[in-house]
């Protein structure tokens, strides 16, 4: 049997994110600005052995093992690529909260994509494995290669990856699980109905990419257009912005995703980590994790 393929699942950020509008077949057209955290989940294949998939870990409670789980949808979908699709069985450690707005599930669903794609020598930009990822989510595509790009459309258009000043941020997740159709639903747009607050998406240039300070700078007069919604379903998320902005050193507070996981960003990883401790001790049940976004 062949040795076991290992690989990470990292929290997608969604440094900004525009709604610009409803399409007629219902989905939405987003322009968002992705990094991807230093915390994430763990996946391993054991090639060769009974399909199927094993979840431990602090959020494995409640997940499904079945064909819905995202991870093995995504092998369906490869398969469905590539025939004689070799496989095995899959062991996914869930570090990362569910229905988080950080894309737990995608960056799941995309790790099993690439530790099939080692066992089957595919290469790593192959058009089948994005094909597989379309059908899977909207977040799946761009948590292939987990690298800081700006995903438009339904998720399916990423521009070329970007160089970003090194974010050291603060990921909180008050423990409110949030359901994306609910935030979307909130949001309230008709069908081919254009979002007027969309049309002042973030744009990158290099000075915004020369230091932390120029980049927070210009990334505050964007926003997450799912935040006002997000409010509504969850309101403790406006809880989590007001304590994250007050930190010590906090140079931006803001959602990501549809919530209900928030990140504030900081100069450096010391400032960071007292910011977790000390927001830790007022909410210890809370998800609190500080890491580098890149």
């Amino acid at each position: 049997m062949q040795a076991r393929l290992t690989t990470r699942a990292p929290a997608k950020v969604n440094l900004s994110l525009r709604i610009l509008g409803r399409r007629a077949d219902g989905y939405h057209e987003l322009d968002s600005l992705v990094a991807f955290a230093g915390v994430g989940d763990a996946l391993t294949l054991l090639p060769g052995a009974e399909s199927g998939i094993a979840i431990s870990g602090p959020f494995a409670a409640g997940l499904s093992v079945a064909a819905d789980n995202l991870v093995l949808k995504a092998e369906n979908a490869l398969r469905d690529q590539v025939p004689g699709l070799r496989s095995g069985r899959f062991l996914l450690v869930k570090r990362l909260p569910v229905a988080s707005g950080i894309g737990g599930g995608s960056a799941d669903a995309a790790a099993a994509l690439r530790l099939l794609a080692r066992l089957n020598g595919l290469p790593a930009e192959a058009p089948v494995l994005y094909a597989a990822a379309a059908r899977i989510g909207a977040d799946v595509p761009i948590c292939l290669a987990a690298k800081t790009r700006i995903m438009q459309g339904i998720g399916e258009r990423l521009g070329p990856p970007l160089r970003l000043p090194r974010l050291f941020a603060l990921l909180v997740n008050p423990g409110v699980a949030v359901e994306t159709a609910a935030v979307f639903r909130d949001l309230g747009l008709l069908r081919g109905q254009e979002h007027a607050a969309g049309a002042s998406a973030f744009a990158l240039n290099g000075q915004h990419a020369a230091s932390q300070e120029a980049f927070a700078t210009a990334l505050a007069v964007s926003g997450n257009d799912l935040e006002a919604p997000a409010r509504a379903v969850a309101p403790v998320i406006g809880e989590v912005l007001a304590l994250l902005a007050a930190l010590p050193g906090c140079r931006l507070a803001r959602m990501s995703g549809s919530g209900a996981t928030c990140f504030a960003l900081f100069d450096d990883c010391r400032a960071s980590a007292a910011a977790a401790r000390a927001l830790a001790r007022r909410k210890p049940g809370w998800w609190i994790r500080p890491t580098v976004l890149g």
